[in-house]
């Protein structure tokens, strides 16, 4: 029997695993092992997976099942790309929209990213940005774009944090993020977009570099 609204929170707490590499590029998902993990039946699994089969995140084969779908070092750039492009806009949405409360969540987020570079907590780091970056969409309103950053950033994974521990990039990154919460802080569209747009230039040029390394076999 279904339970109502069990198959859209497996497939959130689904995506959820693969944004986070709990489950692993080409990882097979068996509908039964998912089904007594996440304590649902088989049809909601199954549903699941149609679902983020639709989004690109998972690969459903005949008679083989499903798999964690693996996204090619060209893919990741494109993505990349692609995120730049929605992001930066809503950077500017989001400077344009956020009020006094919005600030204070802003510059939470900010003084967490702080604490996590000051002691080198590198996992912590990892979250603090993730987590000012759906402050900032949560902010710009623009649930469509949101949708689509989610998605996005779910297929970057892989990759993602190796960026993050590139020498000297948390502090970097963290300076790069003080500007954007300044710029929407004061209002300043123009100047969220330009921060947000070199931070996101500057992620995918170390995406970049993280893809050579790993042809190279430099880890």
């Amino acid at each position: 029997m279904n339970v109502p609204g069990a198959s859209s929170d497996v497939t959130a707490r689904l995506r959820e695993a693969i944004a986070r590499g709990q489950l692993l590029p080409n990882e097979r998902l068996i509908e039964a092992d998912l089904a007594r993990s996440f304590a649902v039946n088989r049809a909601n699994i199954r549903m699941a997976l149609a679902m983020l089969d639709q989004e690109g995140l998972v690969v459903r084969e005949p008679n083989r099942g499903a798999r964690v779908r693996l996204v090619s070092d060209t893919e990741a750039v494109e993505i990349a790309e692609t995120r730049l492009a929605i992001e930066v806009m809503v950077a500017r949405r989001a400077a344009e929209r956020a009020t006094p409360a919005d600030h204070a969540a802003l510059r939470q987020s900010e003084a967490e990213m702080v604490r996590a570079v000051e002691d080198a907590d590198y996992p912590a780091f990892s979250v603090c940005n993730a987590t000012l970056h759906r402050e900032i969409q949560r902010i710009s309103g623009n649930e469509t774009a949101n949708r689509i950053l989610q998605t996005l950033k779910s297929h970057l994974v892989r990759l993602q944090y190796r960026v993050i521990l590139a020498p000297g990039r948390p502090a970097t990154s963290l300076a790069e993020h003080q500007l954007i919460v300044d710029a929407i802080c004061a209002g300043d569209a123009d100047a969220a977009e330009t921060a947000m747009r070199q931070h996101l230039l500057n992620f995918k040029q170390l995406l970049t570099q993280a893809i050579e390394d790993t042809r190279r076999g430099h880890f």
